[in-house]
Formats: C-alpha cells, sequence, structure tokens
C-alpha cells in the first residue's frame, strides 16, 4: 500500500514539475530582430550648411520595414525630437541608398567652428521592431577640402543610389537664445 501511495505522488510530482508551470505564464521566447542595417557611411566633417549624405543598405527578413528614425544629439543642447522618413513600397525588403540632411537651419544664422553633433539611425518594420542602430559623428569645420569629393565604399560605390529621404532636423546654436542673442554676456 505505502509503493502505491509513493507511486501516485511520485506521478503527481512529476506532472506538477512538467505541466503546470507553463500554464498562464508567458513562456520565454528568443526575438532575433527582423530588420539589420547591413552598412552604412558617411563623411565626419563639412561647413555649417553643408548637405551631408548619409549612405545605409539594410534588409528585412519576414517583415516590412516602414520608417527610418534619426536622432541628433549636441552638446550643450541635448537631444533633438526624432525625425521620421517613411519609407517607399519599394525599400520595405531591401534598401540601399542615402537620406540627405541639408544641415543649415532656420533656427541658427551660424553654428559656432568646431561644434559636434552625433546623428544616430535605425529603422523600423511594421511591427514596431528597431534594427540595430548606427552612430554617426559630425564636426562643423569651415574650409574642409574635398568634403564634397570623397570615395565611396562598398556596396555604394556601384551605380547611382537613390535618396530615401530628408532629415527635417533645425539645430540650435546653444549659445544664442531664441532671438538670436548671445547668451554668455
Amino acid at each position: 500500500m505505502k509503493t502505491k501511495k509513493l507511486f501516485y505522488l511520485l506521478v503527481s510530482l512529476v506532472f506538477m514539475v512538467l505541466f503546470i508551470p507553463s500554464f498562464g505564464r508567458a513562456q520565454p521566447t528568443t526575438k532575433e530582430n527582423p530588420t539589420i542595417i547591413t552598412h552604412s557611411f558617411a563623411v565626419e566633417k563639412g561647413q555649417y550648411g553643408f548637405i551631408w549624405k548619409i549612405y545605409i543598405e539594410a534588409e528585412a527578413i519576414d517583415a516590412d520595414m516602414i520608417k527610418i528614425a534619426s536622432v541628433v544629439d549636441q552638446p550643450g543642447y541635448g537631444h533633438y525630437p526624432t525625425d521620421w522618413i517613411i519609407l517607399k513600397p519599394g525599400y520595405r525588403r531591401h534598401l540601399k541608398g542615402y537620406i540627405q540632411w541639408n544641415t543649415f537651419s532656420s533656427k541658427a544664422s551660424y553654428l559656432r567652428e568646431w561644434t559636434p553633433i552625433t546623428l544616430r539611425v535605425s529603422i523600423f518594420d511594421k511591427a514596431g521592431n528597431e534594427s540595430n542602430e548606427v552612430v554617426f559623428p559630425f564636426t562643423f569645420e569651415s574650409g574642409v577640402k574635398g568634403a564634397y569629393q570623397y570615395n565611396l565604399p562598398s556596396p555604394f560605390d556601384q551605380g547611382d543610389l537613390p535618396r530615401l529621404g530628408y532629415i527635417a532636423i533645425d539645430l540650435f546654436e546653444p549659445t544664442m537664445d531664441r532671438g538670436g542673442n548671445n547668451r554668455e554676456d
């Protein structure tokens, strides 16, 4: 009789260990990111007002890329709001091209020499998954020779590349107030 009770107790314990933990709980899953930026390139210096081209190649596995996120960080100012570029349907699974930023700002008549900024770019798919983030440092410098004349690295050096969209972020000169007055007085 004791062996029979012990057997039922053992079977009950095995049942509880194997099946009860899975009821009502989310099972851990491994989620690979379906969108990835595979290649990127941008020059790192140019004068204020420079037309900056940021080259990216990305692909989506079992997802549709929908928009490119661009975020700028500037010392003395901080983070600018995210700028979104909506992708055309032809670029939903694979894209290779550039996003363009005309760095002249209607909110700053100039930026001081050597002003550094950092641009972070990622891509979102329809489900809201974010790709890896690529980071592009940039410094505003007058007289940079060859800023518009550079050799593109592979895979961007083959054929005409499409412009995927424009970045619409207006920079501020942190030492000026919004009325254009110097704050260092």
